[in-house]
């Protein structure tokens, strides 16, 4: 049994996809969950968003969207336009609550871990 139970729950495993998207990328909800093994939970993935700020370490929450690109989450920040200054602090532009150029900046766990 692991010493910490809790590290292999669905949240923590979340959490560290989240924590490996590189500055100036960002990726989805569902994109978390396929990786994950668990393709059908995408508000899953958007309830350990919502949590994020009570995990240990930094996660870069404002980069995860949904799969069009729009902010779903931005009312989780704070302020209703700290979300989109976070991604614009890393070159992605945001118009309308809505990532600009979503392809490029995509990043696909599957792909890349």
């Amino acid at each position: 049994m692991s010493a910490n139970p809790h590290k292999n729950n669905f949240f923590d495993r979340v959490y560290e996809v989240v924590r490996k998207i590189p500055k100036g990328r960002i990726t989805t909800y569902g994109a978390i969950a396929s990786y994950l093994g668990s393709r059908g939970s995408s508000r899953m993935v958007g309830w350990a968003m919502n949590h994020s700020h009570n995990a240990h370490g930094s996660i870069p929450a404002h980069r995860v969207v949904n799969r069009l690109g729009i902010l779903t989450g931005k009312h989780h920040f704070g302020s209703s336009n700290m979300m989109q200054q976070l991604l614009e602090n890393e070159n992605i532009q945001v118009v309308n609550d809505q990532i600009v150029n979503f392809e490029k900046h995509f990043w696909d766990p599957l792909k890349e871990l």
